[in-house]
């Protein structure tokens, strides 16, 4: 990995050496609450609509066909986010704004995707509906790609499996209050849209007064031409492979966790049978919420104590597969609760651990947001990829059993390439 070495600080000064160098001061309390609060919005706002309230809109629309739909709708808003991540990400790293790189970037992240929530609420059509989908996933993967690469910038590798852990912390509260709002609403979906938005504003506000970002000067900016623009985009696995390997399993965990939740709603209410599956699914979540709180903690500061980072991201992996399985083949309210239980466990210490490692086989300094916006295709392009996977196993190829088993296998392997990363341990 290469780095630029320094004496880069927190603090916001507005050097260009520190905002290239290597952090060494320890980021606080204020920062890392700001951050949490961001993840916390964009959250919501990515999880509310994809667990409850696009589908709630997609039977609105056309019960018979809801499953096409709700593939359609979130495959075409998950292709927009695979450019607006390594895009808003180029952006931020270029910005002179006097607010710093990152911040201009998660406050035009924030008003996109809030105008789409909104006009979800009122879309006529399926074609609409897409379209304001399309850019609510514009808007947050841009103010996501602007918050992670500040994580980077400021604070120093001995601190990214904790802050990594209580980001992850701000994802799952995400989650649930998408989950939340979902319930609440009782079939009003537009009422969710709404108050997802609000989330997202509310979760932005405070990073804007405790940023502490760092300000690149006009003159130290790197020059552009669009052939280097382009080719940037492009991270050579022969020359990082570290990169290529962490990028290929962060994927393979992700299509398959995507696989799992990408129907829940409707595994609850067509092959469970539960009465009230928006309220099945708000207490899933919960459960899955805690226990991913607590593992996403405790992993983030095991893996900095030790100073390892590989081991954890196999077991969290395995973990999730396992998860997959109880769900195939104990397709009651009861497995439903422990594979929930089980999901929790893995993907909090996988959050945690998996981004303290991605933050440490970066190519370079000086284009962070860019190369974590790759890394962040690996978080979108499941959402293309699950769909189109899904869709036929369930309706075609058996159903919620070989959806879940598929999802399991795709997991493992995930679990599997993590070893091919030498640099880190």
């Amino acid at each position: 990995m290469t780095t630029s070495k320094g004496t880069g600080t927190p603090s916001g000064p507005t050097s260009s050496t520190a905002a290239f160098a290597e952090p060494t001061q320890d980021v606080g309390k204020k920062w890392i609450f700001a951050v949490i609060l961001v993840n916390v919005g964009i959250n919501t706002s990515f999880f509310g609509p994809i667990q409850v309230l696009l589908g709630q809109q997609a039977i609105a629309f056309n019960e018979e066909g809801k499953e096409g739909i709700l593939a359609l709708v979130t495959g075409a808003g998950a292709a927009v986010s695979l450019v607006a991540n390594p895009l808003f990400g180029t952006f931020s790293d270029r910005s002179i704004s006097r607010f710093g790189r990152r911040v201009p970037w998660v406050f035009i992240g924030a008003l996109l995707g809030t105008i789409g929530l909104l006009g979800l609420t009122v879309a006529p059509t399926v074609a609409a509906m897409m379209l304001l989908w399309c850019l609510v996933q514009l808007g947050c993967n841009g103010a996501l790609a602007a918050i992670t690469a500040a994580v980077p910038d400021q604070a120093p590798v001995h601190q990214r499996g904790t802050i990594g852990g209580l980001a992850s912390m701000g994802t799952v509260i995400g989650i649930l209050l998408g989950a939340a709002v979902g319930a609440v609403v009782a079939g009003n979906f537009a009422l969710g849209y709404v108050l997802c938005a609000v989330a997202l504003v509310a979760g932005m506000v405070p990073y804007l007064f405790y940023s502490n970002d760092i300000v690149l000067r006009k003159e130290d900016r790197p020059p552009f031409t669009w052939p280097a623009f382009v080719k940037g985009f492009w991270i050579s696995p022969r020359l990082y492979p570290d990169f290529a390997w962490a990028w290929i399993t962060r994927f393979l965990v992700n299509v398959g966790n995507h696989m799992v939740t990408l129907y829940l709603l409707f595994f609850l209410r067509d092959a469970v049978g539960f009465e009230n599956p928006e309220f099945g699914v708000l207490i899933l979540t919960g459960i899955y919420a805690i226990l991913t709180l607590v593992t996403a903690v405790i992993g983030g500061r095991w893996t900095d104590k030790v100073g390892r980072r590989k081991p954890f991201v196999i077991g969290s992996s395995a973990i999730i597969a396992l998860a997959a399985l109880i769900l195939a083949f104990a397709p009651t309210w009861t497995g439903a609760l422990i594979g929930a239980a089980v999901l929790g466990i893995g993907y909090g210490a996988y959050l945690a651990v998996d981004f303290a490692l991605l933050t440490q086989v970066l190519p370079h300094a000086e284009s962070r947001g860019k190369d974590l916006g790759v890394i962040n295709v690996a978080n979108s392009l499941p959402q293309v990829i699950a769909p189109l996977i899904a869709w036929p196993l369930v309706t075609i190829l058996g159903g919620y059993v070989t959806l879940y088993v598929a999802a399991a296998i795709i997991g493992l392997l995930g679990a599997v390439f993590v070893v091919k990363i030498k640099g880190v341990d």
